[in-house]
């Protein structure tokens, strides 16, 4: 049947040739303005979509990597010591040398001088003189006794605990937290069960406070800024049951080497009385419920030892209170006292304060010598160094690894700041340790901040195949009909113009 039988009937039925919006212009005319609005919007689309990958400064990053950090030490030898000791200088000067080449790590970073004159410029100058006895004096003074002062070997050891700490005593032991310029303090009454009979309602925190933690973290404050808190609580059992044992007529609660690593209870203890990202350090003061007093720690033989507390490293520390409580509810300054002087030898192990060496008395007012807090600020800063030349070499490495990981303009300025620090950091060096720590603190902050960076942890795991496998749902609906369309329309195009000449 031709178009003129279909449109000559009588059904009301059109042909549909001579529909409007059958006609070929206006079907071109509709397909045209899908694809020019798909090749207008493709730029939008591919901006939009694409990953912005500024360049690293790689070279300089490789140049700080190989970089280190130099704190010129000089060590100066009075006059006495010279004439109760002529050769003195130049043995110590040999015996240390050794020691730098056999111990590399534990001198690494520290240039050191020995001198007979006082007219050196260096970021630490120490002064060696004779004394009644050995000791530490202010500021930065270290006085022989006769005794010592004819042997060089023990003043080489001496000097080299002083300078150079052994690392099994310093920031590289486990129990030392991570450096950070800032620390919360908490410190905690816990209750086991304030229901029984022996419990603690108040207690002079502020007193034992202002005498043990104050003066310490007062030294500290060069190197971390502290808040400090308290607080009490009544209840807080234990997610264990400590041994009974029985020694002669008294029984005690028996704490073993593995209660002690899972003595804190985290899921129902709250040691933490405010919201805040900076680090916390514990010290708790436990009293045991009348269940389970007295407490002891037991040694590996299952036997009571003398010791009230320990140290959970990177954590803090926990004092166990066996104190007869029956007479008052209130723990006095007195009782305190040797709570909080255990509490401020625990914070500085903490911290990486290096012990004074064995036999070396300390004649300063101050908590800390000045050799102490120089040898701590340089292992600080060495530590801050090494963790931002790691972080910034990680970066380099990964954007080098991942094609699609992004480099926004933030990470590319944080990088190029923590490399501006470091290099303040080996500048200063030469001049101040202090400086210098500030500097290589303010260095692994902007070198983790870019690491950390949300915009290039977003695609870390987001492979090519994954955008594929997002993409093609979307499009392949949309394009498949589109493309069908136009080449159906350009098939008809050409068959049109061949109807055309055979007729």
């Amino acid at each position: 049947m031709n178009s003129g039988a279909f449109a000559s009937t009588g059904s009301g039925f059109k042909d549909p040739q001579k529909l409007s919006f059958e006609r070929d212009w206006i079907r071109r005319a509709v397909l045209a303005s899908y694809w020019i609005v798909i090749i207008l919007a493709f730029p939008f689309w591919w901006h939009l979509t694409s990953i912005e990958r500024l360049t690293l400064p790689t070279s300089q990053v490789q140049s700080q990597v190989q970089s280190n950090i130099v704190f010129p030490v000089a060590i100066h030898f009075d006059a006495s010591i010279s004439q109760q000791n002529p050769s003195l200088n130049s043995q110590v000067q040999t015996l240390l040398r050794d020691s730098v080449t056999n111990e590399p790590g534990r001198w690494r970073g520290i240039d050191l001088r020995l001198q007979d004159r006082n007219d050196e410029v260096a970021s630490s100058l120490y002064t060696v003189a004779l004394g009644e006895q050995t000791s530490i004096v202010h500021p930065r003074h270290l006085r022989l006794s006769k005794t010592d002062a004819q042997s060089a070997t023990r003043l080489s050891s001496i000097l080299s605990d002083l300078i150079a700490p052994p690392e099994s005593s310093t920031s590289h032991s486990q129990r030392v937290v991570q450096y950070s310029d800032h620390y919360r303090l908490a410190f905690t009454l816990l209750n086991e069960d304030a229901t029984s009979n022996r419990f603690v309602e108040t207690w002079d925190v502020e007193a034992a406070l202002t005498e043990f933690i104050f003066p310490l973290i007062s030294r500290l404050s060069i190197l971390h800024n502290f808040t400090v808190e308290s607080q009490v609580q009544y209840y807080a059992p234990l997610a264990f049951e400590p041994k009974r044992l029985t020694f002669g007529d008294t029984k005690v609660s028996g704490l073993t080497q593995e209660d002690l690593t899972v003595f804190i209870n985290s899921a129902e203890w709250t040691l933490a009385s405010s919201v805040s990202n900076d680090p916390v350090l514990h010290f708790v003061l436990f009293v045991p419920s009348e269940t389970h007093s007295p407490m002891n720690i037991i040694d590996s033989e299952g036997r009571p030892t003398n010791q009230s507390s320990f140290l959970l490293p990177q954590w803090g520390s926990i004092f166990i209170l066996n104190n007869d409580l029956s007479s008052s509810l209130h723990l006095s300054y007195d009782n305190l006292k040797p709570v909080f002087r255990n509490f401020a030898t625990q914070l500085a192990a903490l911290l990486g304060v290096p012990p004074v060496p064995i036999g070396l008395s300390v004649e300063e007012s101050s908590v800390l010598s000045d050799w102490q807090l120089d040898a701590l600020l340089r292992c600080r800063a060495l530590q801050n160094v090494q963790g931002t030349q790691d972080t910034l070499l990680s970066i380099v490495k990964l954007v080098d690894q991942i094609n699609n990981m992004p480099v926004g303009q933030v990470v590319r300025d944080d990088v190029l700041d923590a490399l501006a620090s470091l290099y303040e950091a080996y500048r200063t060096a030469v001049a101040s340790p202090a400086l210098a720590l500030r500097w290589s603190s303010k260095a692994l902050s902007m070198a983790s901040r870019a690491f950390f960076n949300p915009g290039m942890l977003a695609l870390l795991y987001f492979p090519a195949e994954h955008k594929y496998a997002v993409y093609t749902p979307l499009f392949a609906s949309i394009s498949v009909p589109l493309v069908v369309a136009l080449i159906r329309d350009f098939m008809a195009w050409r068959r049109d113009p061949q109807d055309n000449t055979r007729r």
